[in-house]
């Protein structure tokens, strides 16, 4: 973990690499904001089929960037999730969804984009406990 902009970023081999310049995640200001992350196996790189098992994949690579801080899904406030197909997968992508985060869940975002050979992709913003939140 490195430091840069008063912040601290956060890599595990649990998740994805990043593709580009981008940090997995980044702690800062009592927050860990991470990537947004797509259904890519960290370790093979195979993304599976359908909008559910990408979702599913998506919030289990968030998952071991929150664990590598110590985090969990309920440590998760805001989520802002890119769907390909929003009008075609939500209530798919919502079911899946609806199994990660108990209530209340955390704020949502959710819109269509045009995606790279992917379904969706999520990033999310969680709090540090002990630390304080900047007010």
């Amino acid at each position: 973990m490195s430091e840069r902009m008063g912040g601290r970023a956060v890599h595990t081999s649990g998740a994805p690499s990043p593709a580009g310049a981008y940090s997995q995640g980044i702690v800062a200001g009592g927050l860990l904001f991470t990537a947004g992350f797509g259904p890519q196996d960290p370790t093979s790189g195979e993304v599976p089929q359908g909008v559910g098992a990408q979702t599913a994949h998506v919030l289990r690579n968030i998952g071991a960037v929150l664990a590598e801080e110590g985090l969990t899904m309920c440590d998760v406030v805001k989520v802002t999730a890119h769907l390909q197909h929003l009008k075609r997968d939500f209530s798919e992508y919502d079911a899946v969804y609806r199994e990660f985060f108990d209530e209340p869940c955390p704020v949502r975002t959710t819109v269509g984009s045009d995606l790279m050979d992917i379904l969706v992709e999520i990033d999310v913003v969680a709090v540090v406990p002990g630390t304080k939140v900047p007010s």
